[in-house]
C-alpha cells in the first residue's frame, strides 16, 4: 500500500518548523528526567510510550499492509530498531557526562556518517561536497571534544594530559554521543529500503516498537528499575514520547513527501541550535568560545554535505 498524495493540510515549512521545536526539547526533557531516572529508563519509556500511542492507529487502519510485509522488509524494520535503540541508549547516556550543546551538535553529524557509509552499503560514491563537509565536521567534533576539557585563558590553551583527557567524563559523554551519531546513521540507510514499501505509520510503528524492546531488555540486563519514580518523572518520559519522538521525529519523516529530503536534512540543523538556546535559558549552559567555533564548524560542515541530494532524495520511497 503506497500513501496517496495530495495537498497537505499543514504547510509544510510550517510542519517543519514545529518539528524542529519539538525535537529541541528532547534534551532538556532528558536532563530534568535523569535527576531521577537513569538514561536507559528514559530511552525505554520514550520508545515504549510512543510505539503504545502508534500500535491503535497501526493495527486497525494499517493491518492489510502489515500483513502483506515480507520477511526481509520486516526484518529490516527491526534491524532498522535496534540500531535507533542504541542510537538512543549511547546518546541519552552521554548527557550525563557532558554538555547539552556538545552532546546534540555531536550526534547531529548522523547526515556525515550517512554519507560515508553509502558506498559501502548501497553503492554511492562519495563527491566533493560530501568530503569538505567530512573533513569540516570531524575537526569541529575535535574541537568540541577538547572545549569540554581545555580552558582558553588569554591566547593560551590549556590542557590535561593525555591520559587524563581520554578518561574525563566529558571525553566519554562526546563519544558516546559520536556512537549514536554512528548507530543514527545505520537506522537511516536500512530505513531507506524498508520505506519504499511501507507507509509512514506502520513503519515508526515497527521501528519505535522494536526500539523499546531492545531498550528494555538493555535496561533489565543493566539491573535499572524500570518502575518506583516520582510521578514527575513519568510526566517527563510522556512528553518525551509525545513532542520530540511522535511529532518531532514522524513530522520530518512526513515532510519528505512534500520537500526535497536535502532540504529536510539541513533543516535538521535547527535542533543543536534550538536545544543550545533552550540550554541556555533553562539549564543556564553557556556555551565557551571554543565549543561555538566547533559547533559552528559542525553545521558549517553538515550544510556543506546535505548539498548532495542524490543520497537522501528517496528515503522514504
Amino acid at each position: 500500500m503506497k500513501e496517496v498524495q495530495h495537498q497537505p493540510l499543514i504547510p509544510p515549512l510550517l510542519a517543519i518548523a514545529f518539528a524542529i521545536l519539538a525535537v529541541s526539547t528532547a534534551s532538556i526533557l532528558i536532563r530534568y528526567a535523569q535527576a531521577d531516572a537513569p538514561s536507559l529508563v528514559i530511552a525505554a519509556y520514550r520508545l515504549a510510550i510512543a510505539g503504545i500511542i502508534l500500535a491503535p492507529i497501526a493495527l486497525m487502519n494499517y493491518k492489510e499492509e502489515l500483513k502483506e510485509l515480507s520477511k526481509k522488509s520486516l526484518f529490516l524494520a527491526m534491524l532498522s530498531g535496534f540500531f535507533l535503540a542504541i542510537h538512543f541508549a549511547t546518546w541519552i547516556t552521554s548527557l550525563e557526562y557532558t554538555t547539552v550543546a556538545s552532546s546534540v551538535v555531536l550526534v547531529s553529524t548522523a547526515p556525515i556518517w550517512v554519507a560515508l557509509l553509502a558506498p559501502f552499503t548501497i553503492r554511492e560514491s562519495l563527491t566533493k561536497p560530501i568530503l569538505i563537509g567530512m573533513s569540516l565536521t570531524l575537526i569541529g567534533g575535535l574541537v568540541i571534544g577538547i572545549s569540554d576539557s581545555c580552558n582558553l585563558i588569554g591566547n593560551q590553551l590549556f590542557c590535561p594530559s593525555l591520559a587524563k583527557f581520554v578518561s574525563g567524563e566529558a571525553f566519554l559523554g562526546d563519544f558516546l554521543a559520536l556512537v549514536g551519531a554512528l548507530a543514527a546513521a545505520f537506522y537511516l540507510l536500512i530505513g531507506r529500503s524498508v520505506r519504499r514499501n511501507l507507509s509512514l505509520v506502520p513503519y515508526v510503528f515497527l521501528v519505535y516498537s522494536m526500539a523499546a524492546i531492545a531498550l528494555v531488555l538493555f535496561t533489565l540486563l543493566a539491573n535499572e528499575p524500570l518502575f518506583g519514580y516520582a510521578p514527575r518523572t513519568y510526566l517527563w518520559f510522556v512528553l518525551l514520547a509525545l513532542f520530540p519522538q511522535l511529532i518531532g521525529h514522524s513530522t520530518y519523516n512526513w515532510a519528505l513527501k512534500y520537500l526535497s529530503a536535502a532540504y529536510v536534512s539541513i533543516s535538521l540543523l535547527g535542533e543543536p541550535i534550538g536545544t543550545t538556546i533552550l540550554a541556555y535559558f533553562l539549564l543556564k549552559e553557556t556555551p565557551s568560545s571554543i565549543k561555538i567555533i566547533g559547533a559552528i564548524l559542525i553545521l558549517i560542515g553538515i550544510l556543506i554535505a546535505s548539498k548532495r541530494e542524490k543520497l537522501l532524495s528517496e528515503p522514504v520511497g
